[in-house]
């Protein structure tokens, strides 16, 4: 706790100095008996001055929630000495918002041993990870004479979630994995969705006869399925920040998207990992389950935009990250050259991968028609490179559905355009 002289002590110090400073030079009495005033309330003042004592607690009803959704921050003051005026600022991030009737700062009365409380309702608009434990404090003593201001940090976290899209389809691997899952395999094994017919041979088991293709005098038949397997996916997240306010506007709806695609992945018993590519390099490891559900979602709100002059060299990303046979899904609103780069080495080292180009059309504010006519065509010959690179790559706005986007990767694959 901090004290500071307040404007009104300093003038009564004033105010009594000068009378009685002129009351000597004058030799006027009459000037003391006005300064006497002044300097008795200063007296009693500083005879009452006592530091406040009294303890500050913030609680949120809930601190974990997902998008849109309200939470309630409690503030409670409790005193050991009687307060009349104290007033209490809650810091709130910009990225939520304050609704109700509850004003922020606010004044309050505290009674000694007799605890307050004051409570806000917040909108969690925006994802992310937030601290809402930073409160500041200001104390007035009963003649206005001193002011005490503080700031506490208190540890108050808040979770802020996406909100995932329910995704139809989902981009496949052209290779699965030899675990269980929900993929049908093209391989020809043991499993549910029928794939041939083909000569009874030794060790084939009389389950898998087809009896009545066997029963046309041709010899004897079994049935071959295909098995259910899963598949290695990995998230590729572009957090370059040389654009500056393009590349942080873009970065929200990547996260959405991110989340979206990890969900509905681990939901089919898939693996999925987690590179973050930009000013920092980060990862996750793949894995399987509600765990690595949380852990991912978790190091998303984490993300941050950051510039860096790094080469952005892919081969610092461990091996273990990106396993044989991955697909690779890239969230990137192809903005730095570097994030280009590693894409088509990538796919030189015989990656599975999809972009999904994040749009940042709309949120890039014209130079001039010439400029961005130049730079729209620059983006379509990017584009030309990542296609003519057996590469699929779909733009996708925030206002459209990331389902069709998806289609339309599949769309490319099942034209039968593999990669060269």
């Amino acid at each position: 706790m901090i004290a500071y002289g307040a404007s009104k002590l300093r003038a009564y110090l004033v105010l009594g100095a000068t009378g009685l400073v002129a009351a000597i030079a004058f030799g006027v009495p009459e000037l003391a008996a006005l300064a006497a005033p002044f300097l008795a309330i200063v007296a009693v003042g500083l005879a009452g001055f006592r530091r406040p004592s009294f303890a500050v607690r913030a609680e949120l009803d809930r601190d974990r929630v997902l998008e849109g959704e309200e939470v309630e921050l409690e503030l409670r003051v409790e005193a050991e000495e009687p307060v009349e005026h104290l007033d209490l600022y809650a810091a709130i991030p910009p990225q939520l918002r304050l609704v109700g009737e509850a004003r922020n700062p606010t004044s309050l009365r505290l009674e000694r041993g007799a605890p307050s409380t004051h409570t806000l309702r917040i909108d969690c608009v925006r994802w992310g990870g937030y601290d809402l434990g930073r409160l500041g404090v200001r104390v007035r003593d009963p003649l206005g004479l001193f002011v005490f201001e503080d700031v506490l940090d208190l540890s108050v976290p808040l979770r802020v979630y996406p909100r995932a899209e329910r995704l139809q389809r989902l981009v496949d691997p052209r290779e699965t994995q030899v675990f269980v899952g929900d993929i049908v395999s093209k391989e020809k094994r043991d499993g549910i969705e029928f794939a041939d017919l083909r000569p009874f041979g030794p060790g084939d088991r009389l389950n898998r006869v087809n009896w009545r293709a066997s029963a046309r005098g041709k010899g004897i038949w079994v049935n071959e399925h295909h098995p259910e397997r899963n598949a290695d996916a990995v998230l590729f997240l572009d957090t370059f920040a040389d654009t500056g306010a393009v590349a942080e506007r873009t970065i929200v709806p990547a996260v959405r998207a991110a989340v979206s695609l990890v969900e509905r992945y681990l939901g089919r018993k898939d693996r999925v990992g987690l590179v973050s590519f930009g000013g920092t390099l980060s990862w996750l490891v793949p894995g399987r389950g509600l765990a690595q559900l949380y852990r991912v979602v978790d190091s998303l709100l984490d993300t941050q935009i950051a510039g860096s002059y790094a080469r952005g060299d892919i081969s610092l990303i461990p091996r273990r990250i990106l396993p044989p046979k991955a697909l690779v899904v890239a969230l990137t609103p192809l903005l730095d050259d570097r994030v280009v780069r590693a894409l088509l080495d990538l796919r030189g080292r015989g990656f599975d991968l999809v972009v999904v180009e994040i749009s940042a059309v709309q949120f890039v504010e014209p130079a001039g028609e010439l400029a961005y006519r130049l730079w729209l065509l620059r983006r379509k010959a990017m584009r030309m490179l990542f296609l003519s690179s057996g590469i699929p790559i779909v733009e996708w706005r925030e206002s459209e559905p990331l389902s069709a986007a998806l289609e339309e990767v599949g769309a490319f694959r099942r034209r039968g355009r593999q990669p060269a």
